[in-house]
């Protein structure tokens, strides 16, 4: 991949790479389902990048850095993959029972200096920086991003392994098992940035089928002292969850703060 982009590109890779909350295309993937019995299951998942969820218009959502966290914490297989015009399709086949994670997770450093009357834009990883991007670059202006996208799926009985977070970036650590998630009932849940409690987060949840009406229908909720928010879901459906964090735990000087986003696609059941 060229190491400078066009204007163009990098405003699309920009879009993709650190959409939050308030960001007109969302990233998504989205499960055939998260709640699955019977002797040999599978899951089939779309992911792309919309204005609608869950309905595909805009661009793919690339795979890279898909894991799958089998339920004994062992590495799993996403299978199948592919990327067409609007989506990126995957398979995962539920060999375990219990509770399975999928994710997409990425770091890294956008920058943009003066050059020979010209703005030149740069985007890469933390070892890269410092080899490709000038260190007496006129004008540097220096970002640092982590972002991380998944859900969770369940064969059989819910277990708990699969849904410790690493400890980089913006996580989710459930309080209520997230594929025990009924319409009308409270569920709650815990942010950690770096494995710490995030306070004061903005958490923006929004049901699927904004397509089809004219209110989004968006809930916001805010976490407390310890991380930690609730919601009640209204209907039974698939939802959207984003939360956005920033401080100043950058890997690289030139940098003046980290933005780290967290997104989740949540299936809540009727009673």
């Amino acid at each position: 991949m060229k190491s400078l982009l066009t204007r163009a590109t990098l405003a699309l890779t920009l879009a993709i790479f650190i959409a939050g909350p308030a960001a007109a295309h969302r990233q998504w993937m989205l499960p055939s389902a998260t709640v699955l019995s019977g002797q040999d299951p599978w899951i089939t998942v779309d992911a792309a990048v919309s204005n609608d969820l869950f309905y595909f218009e805009h661009v793919p959502l690339r795979l890279d850095g898909l894991t799958v966290t089998n339920p004994d914490g062992t590495p799993g297989t996403a299978e199948n993959q592919a990327t067409g015009k609007y989506r990126s399709t995957f398979d995962v086949h539920l060999t375990q029972p219990g509770t399975y994670k999928v994710a997409m997770a990425s770091g890294g450093i956008m920058a943009s200096w003066e050059e020979n009357g010209q703005r030149k834009r740069w985007r890469g990883t933390v070892e890269n920086f410092a080899k490709e991007v000038p260190a007496t670059a006129q004008g540097l202006q220096v970002t640092e991003n982590a972002r991380r996208l998944e859900f969770f799926a369940t064969a059989g009985k819910p277990t708990e392994t699969a849904l410790k977070p690493t400890g980089t970036g913006l996580e989710l650590a459930p309080v209520t098992h997230p594929n025990d998630l009924f319409a009308g009932e409270k569920a709650s849940f815990k942010l950690v940035l770096d494995g710490k409690p995030a306070p004061d987060l903005e958490v923006t949840i929004i049901p699927g089928g904004i397509r089809y009406r004219n209110d989004l229908g968006e809930m916001k909720v805010k976490t407390d002292k310890d991380g930690a928010f609730t919601v009640t879901w209204p209907t039974p459906g698939m939802y959207w969850l984003s939360a956005q964090a920033e401080d100043k735990k950058t890997s690289v000087p030139q940098a003046t703060k980290r933005s780290a986003s967290y997104i989740a696609t949540f299936e809540v059941l009727a009673q």
